[in-house]
């Protein structure tokens, strides 16, 4: 080989190197390039699930301490209690306001259970559950249990519960759709007619608590209303072996209440437990 082809060869060699070198490094940089859209792009998606997140977590959240009508208790505020604090025993009802079973237990049950109350014998600590509009794609179950909450806000549960469970339209009715149904309703209730338990209801300004009363329901184990407790045991349609019926309830609560004192309830609230819409002066 000649000194000048020798030195072509030599040239020509270097290019090469010169063009891999330049390809190998357009490669890295296209690379580096895709990478960092790729790292981009993923905070953009981890940016937009964690925004998706929150704002679910906003919207399905529930604060017992703002959202909760007054006078509930339970750590989470779901529970509407009825009935002297010191009663020894406690009758626990998950109910939905369009459940005809419930009305059928309310009719039968109510002036038993107000009666059971009224003597200091018994607590009702009531869960109003709404899942029946989740079957038949309704409003009026959530729509009543906000109604009941916006009653017990202002000291009327007990009353306006025994009104709208006389007043119960058919479960393939969604009557209490219409909201306005559930405020002529008030009007049965002695003071809660009002506009500010009307704009309660028109505002379902308890929709948050009735979601949450729901979803502890969904959580219990419990699959079918109404669900009755004596003292954390059921009691419907049987308790311990007995089918349920007014003269048994009593027996049964006096049972559990055995060596133990009844609560003392005064005069005039117990004549408002016995009939809560009965007007002041009649109860005295």
């Amino acid at each position: 080989m000649t000194q000048k082809n020798s030195s072509e060869a030599k040239r020509t060699a270097r290019e090469r190197m010169q063009e891999e070198r330049a390809a190998q490094e357009a490669k890295a940089k296209r690379i580096r390039k895709f990478g960092i859209i790729g790292t981009v792009l993923a905070v953009i998606v981890v940016a937009v699930v964690i925004g998706v997140l929150v704002q679910n977590g906003r919207t399905s959240s529930y604060d017992a301490a703002t959202q909760a009508p007054a006078g509930t208790v339970g750590s989470s505020k779901l529970i509407i209690p009825v009935g002297s604090t010191a009663a020894p025993s406690t009758l626990t009802v998950y109910e939905d306001l369009r459940c005809p079973a419930c009305g059928s237990y309310e009719k039968s049950f109510h002036t038993t259970v107000n009666q059971l109350m009224a003597q200091g014998k018994i607590q009702v600590q009531y869960h109003v559950v709404s899942f029946i509009d989740r079957h038949d794609n309704g409003s009026g179950s959530k729509n009543a249990a906000n109604a009941v909450a916006c009653a017990q806000n202002v000291g009327k549960f007990h009353g306006y519960h025994d009104v709208l469970y006389a007043n119960q339209p058919d479960e393939t009715d969604d009557a209490w759709a219409d909201k306005s149904k559930l405020i002529t309703l008030a009007k049965q209730v002695p003071g809660l007619d009002t506009p500010t338990f009307e704009s309660c209801v028109n505002n379902n300004s308890f929709g948050a608590w009735v979601t949450a009363v729901q979803k502890d329901f969904d959580k219990s184990g419990y699959t079918s209303t109404p669900t009755i407790l004596l003292n954390g045991t059921s009691a419907y349609p049987t308790y311990n072996g007995e089918q349920i019926s007014t003269a048994n309830l009593i027996k049964w609560v006096d049972a559990a209440n055995k060596g133990k004192t009844p609560a003392s309830v005064p005069a005039s609230a117990s004549a408002a437990l016995v009939s809560p819409n009965a007007s002041p002066s009649a109860s005295g």
